[in-house]
């Protein structure tokens, strides 16, 4: 071996242990690893030529992750939940971009270290609190992140990098209501504004009277009117639904175009996309003096309000609005019955209470 690498040999230091060192004129260079190795070349290279070793410049792949951070948690989600392959591909797209951006946010504005490349095991509930107070602005773009996040910890779960769930109980925020239905006073404004005819009426009666997503209504052609009943598919459950078409839809179709190629089209006669139906939505409101945020998806909110406190069952709501959580549309019955309830009992009291007025 020595006459291989000349002035390097093998010898055992305290502890009992084989290493190798370079020595030549009365100096001693410890040699790390054994020969073959990158590390050990370099470092005999260095000795011989009297040089300090160089290190080996580490490149990152534009698609690379640190071992065992969030963003190597956040690749390995596709092929290791299965719940990820029975999402929708719009569901996917939208969490997959989620994650992306939040990934390249700085941890610390100006410090150029990213949420990317933080280990799993470092992220604390302080994190995640912290995270989500700042966008509380945004409670459902909040709600979403967190969901994206917890995909991540459930992976790094599964992999045994931590032992215990920092995101475990924490909400989006508390308290929040959601889509604001509509009252029969912005109906009402809405239905003075744009008569039956236009494009802006027709648009909330498919919202209103379907209960239907934006991206659902945006897709209805001429075909899914099959006779008093319109047939479409949920893009984000794929349920199929067959919804009567009520009296108060039926005024609003007569009065339609459709010949297609979708029932609602601009002004060129093309489809709405969903992101350009939800701003147009926002225009025909503060046309009618509305204030912000009645929305389509508040349309399909009111639906389910009118359900509930119509005395439709759970099942009926579900059904109608087509949710596949029975959660959701437990909610529009909580509410409605809490609401029947009350009034029940007050009405009590006040038969109660009269006569005794009376009495006086």
């Amino acid at each position: 071996m020595r006459d291989e690498y000349p002035n390097a040999g093998r010898y055992k230091d305290r502890h009992g242990r084989w290493r190798w060192r370079f020595r030549r004129a009365g100096k001693t260079i410890s040699l790390p690893h054994e020969p073959g190795h990158p590390e050990f070349e370099e470092a005999y290279d260095a000795a011989i030529e009297g040089r300090e070793p160089r290190s080996a410049e580490v490149v990152m792949l534009p698609h690379a992750s640190v071992p065992r951070s969030l963003k190597a948690a956040w690749r390995m989600v596709p092929t290791s939940l299965p719940e990820w392959g029975r999402l929708d591909p719009e569901t996917r797209a939208r969490q997959s971009k989620i994650a992306d951006k939040f990934l390249n946010a700085e941890i610390v504005e100006g410090e150029g270290v990213c949420w990317a490349d933080m280990p799993v095991e470092d992220l604390r509930r302080r994190h995640v609190k912290m995270i989500i107070a700042g966008m509380s602005d945004t409670p459902h773009a909040a709600r979403h992140l967190l969901t994206v996040l917890r995909r991540m910890i459930l992976v790094a779960l599964d992999e045994e990098w931590i032992e215990s769930d920092p995101t475990y109980k924490i909400k989006h925020r508390p308290g929040y209501v959601g889509w604001k239905a509509w009252p029969e006073s912005m109906r009402a404004k809405f239905e003075k504004r744009w008569p039956i005819g236009t494009t802006p009426r027709l648009a909330y009666a498919l919202a209103l009277w379907l209960g239907n997503r934006r991206g659902d209504i945006a897709d209805l052609t001429p075909d899914t009117i099959d006779g008093e009943k319109v047939r479409l598919t949920q893009g984000k459950t794929g349920r199929d639904l067959v919804l009567e078409i009520t009296p108060m839809l039926r005024e609003v179709l007569d009065g339609a175009d459709l010949s297609g190629p979708t029932i609602l089209k601009t002004a060129y006669g093309e489809p709405f996309s969903k992101k350009s139906l939800t701003g147009r939505m926002r225009d025909w409101t503060k046309s009618a003096g509305m204030p912000a945020g009645y929305t389509l998806h508040g349309l399909r909110k009111t639906l389910g309000k009118m359900l509930a406190e119509s005395g439709a069952t759970t099942r009926q709501i579900m059904d109608t609005l087509g949710h596949t959580d029975i959660k959701h549309a437990e909610l529009y019955s909580k509410e409605a019955e809490q609401e029947r309830l009350a009034q029940a009992g007050m009405r009590k009291v006040t038969r109660m209470v009269t006569p005794r007025n009376k009495a006086r």
